[in-house]
């Protein structure tokens, strides 16, 4: 009978476990634009949506090739309109933040971060790109205002949080300002006006693109930078591009890196500078960022209510045992005619010595 009461106690306990385990932490999406931009006040609600058509018509279909998420719309001070738009990593957002570039825009410079790249002004708007959020404020945003905007946008981890190799490739002397693009797919490609055949360059297997303008006493240069999964892959379409261009452009594969140079430089300038391209590998270590304060909360109360519900199970389960088991035993001692509190005489084997301990004498008694 005890075997039985502690089997069906163990019992009990891993069904109210397995219940407790059943709670799920869901975390809320962190709002891409907040109720206050800096010292503005956010007129009204923000218009919030995941349909690329409402977040940009004209480049709708490169926004959903690049992966857009969601997007937020809202006016602060009732004057200044910000767009927030989150891409499924930093590479989709990459490539939507060098769409909206024109050749020659204005960098823009931070006093704790002078360095310009990722922050422009493009036609009077104050374009920023935050890891995989891109921020784009019509007028009226000073630095300072834009500054918070990026502290308060989503931040990730892990690879989706690496920004793309391929730009980095892109030689910096006689480059335009602003005149890198990158892009993952013909829709983007043909919005930067990339000027390769849209439809030869491989993108249905994975492949990316960088486009970038020089222009210095050299002359005028445009420079596509292509990568592919595999060497092989890459060395198929590099001689498709030879075979395309018929001679008037240089290409030099290097790997699954493919390097096309076409314009006004010299021969000796144009294969200078390609030669002095190469593929690297970087190699990263991310550590996790610390969760926020409210999925911590979140957690908190799961693990709570977690603990309520299982101590709750357990002690349900132990009364309804204890009543099963002794009220079953009860019951049957009543049916066998017996009373059912009263236990039967203890038995005994009698096994005690029942003779006298035997006295022994002094040796030659």
């Amino acid at each position: 009978m005890r075997c039985l009461r502690c089997f069906c106690i163990v019992v009990g306990f891993g069904w109210g476990l397995a219940v407790a385990q059943t709670a799920t932490v869901v975390d809320v999406p962190v709002p891409l634009l907040g109720p206050m931009m800096g010292n503005a006040v956010r007129t009204g609600d923000a218009v919030v949506g995941t349909d690329p058509a409402q977040a940009d018509a004209t480049r709708a279909a490169a926004l959903k090739e690049d992966g857009l998420q969601r997007f937020a719309r809202a006016t602060y001070g009732g004057r200044t309109q910000v767009e927030a738009l989150e891409f499924n990593d930093a590479s989709g957002a990459k490539a939507a933040f060098t769409m909206y570039l024109k050749d020659g825009a204005l960098g823009l410079k931070w006093d704790d971060a002078p360095d310009p790249q990722n922050r422009a002004v493009v036609d009077g708007r104050t374009i920023v790109l935050a890891q995989t959020v891109l921020l784009i404020a019509e007028k009226g945003a000073d630095n300072a205002t834009m500054m918070a905007l990026v502290a308060a946008s989503p931040k990730i981890g892990g690879p989706r949080s690496q920004p793309p190799l391929l730009p980095t490739f892109v030689p910096s002397r006689g480059l335009m300002p602003n005149s890198v693009r990158y892009a993952l797919g013909p829709e983007g490609y043909a919005v930067v006006g990339g000027q390769l055949d849209v439809k030869t360059l491989g993108w249905e297997k994975s492949a990316e693109a960088v486009t970038a303008h020089y222009a210095d006493r050299r002359g005028r240069e445009s420079l596509t930078l292509l990568l592919y999964p595999t060497p092989q892959i890459a060395g198929e379409h590099a001689r498709a591009l030879e075979a395309q261009t018929a001679g008037n452009a240089k290409v030099r594969r290097e790997g699954e890196l493919v390097i096309v140079a076409e314009g006004t430089f010299s021969p000796d300038d144009t294969q200078n500078m390609i030669e002095n391209i190469h593929l690297r590998s970087e190699v990263t270590f991310d550590k996790p960022l610390p969760p926020k304060f409210e999925t911590e909360i979140r957690k908190t109360y799961s693990l709570l209510t977690s603990i309520a519900i299982l101590s709750g199970m357990g002690a349900l389960a132990a009364i309804v045992l204890g009543l099963s088991l002794g009220g079953g035993r009860a019951l049957v001692r009543k049916m066998q005619g017996k009373d059912a509190a009263t236990d039967a005489e203890f038995l005994s084997l009698h096994l005690d010595n029942q003779n006298p301990r035997a006295k022994l004498g002094p040796p030659g008694s």
